[in-house]
């Protein structure tokens, strides 16, 4: 069996029952990082005869043959991370599916997620939101990453490196809008935990004043369909793009006015100017 055993985001007084039992009666552990799980079953008094064997970024794909092969030969693995979630922005999804393939039970150990928590924390929507993992280093592909999402109308959590936390955000602000409401909850169930809420422009002067540790969740509010505008001449590309679709006016008109939350009325007025030739 694959047990992916969720772990501790920092007070190790979060462990379950289950995840204590699993790791003093586990054959094999696959960890992320030996010295942080040593120092986990140390923290939590656990003692086991575990054979403990790296898995990591760097070196996941060349361990799902052993894995799998221990798997095979009918022994547990018990995949551990340094924090949270085996497979969530960590090791783990690869040896998932090549257990599957050799149908392979799976079993998950529940436990906190980063996720989960800095959603909570924010304050903000929770009945719909999206994990979007870290956002890309480099500023080109960072700043399209936000763009892609600007119109995302679920709430968005995402990792960052302290590092980059300022880049990250003023990035985020391009994008989203400086009034943007979000949440910075920093090192989450661990002795210094922090968490600033506040509009995007907020976030970035507390970033900037003082140098950020530790590990980070941002949380920003979804889009708001209500407060988007258009142009008439917008409008009207857009019913166009449905009627080349196949789409007769009359139906375009009602799926743009849907779509986009813009009154019928407006759209068809913006199509009679443009029918009549008047300059929009």
């Amino acid at each position: 069996m694959l047990i992916l055993a969720c772990l501790p985001i920092g007070d190790a007084l979060d462990s379950s029952a289950n995840l204590i039992s699993a790791i003093e009666n586990a054959q094999y552990v696959a960890a992320e990082d030996s010295r942080k799980f040593a120092r986990l079953c140390q923290e939590l008094k656990i003692k086991h005869n575990a054979k403990v064997i790296s898995f990591f970024e760097g070196n996941e794909s060349e361990r799902l043959d052993e894995l799998t092969a221990i798997l095979k030969s009918n022994k547990d693995v018990l995949v551990v991370t340094d924090a949270g979630a085996p497979g969530i922005s960590d090791p783990g999804y690869r040896l998932i599916r090549a257990a599957l393939l050799e149908n392979i039970q799976i079993k998950v150990l529940p436990g906190p997620s980063a996720v989960t928590s800095a959603l909570l924390l924010s304050g903000l929507p929770t009945d719909r939101f999206c994990f979007e993992g870290f956002p890309p280093r480099t500023k080109g592909a960072r700043s399209k990453w936000y763009k892609d999402l600007a119109q995302e109308e679920r709430t968005i959590i995402f990792f960052e490196a302290p590092h980059r936390i300022v880049e990250s955000l003023t990035d985020a602000a391009e994008a989203f809008g400086k009034d943007r409401t979000g949440a910075v909850c920093r090192e989450m169930s661990k002795q210094y935990e922090e968490v600033i809420r506040g509009s995007i422009s907020q976030l970035i002067s507390w970033a900037s004043s003082k140098e950020i540790l530790g590990e980070i969740t941002v949380v920003v509010e979804g889009f708001d369909l209500g407060s988007r505008e258009f142009s008439a001449e917008q409008l009207i590309n857009l019913v166009l793009a449905h009627e080349k679709s196949g789409e007769g006016r009359k139906e375009a008109i009602a799926l743009v006015a849907k779509e986009n939350g813009v009154s019928k009325r407006v759209v068809f007025d913006a199509m009679v100017a443009y029918k009549s030739g008047d300059k929009i």
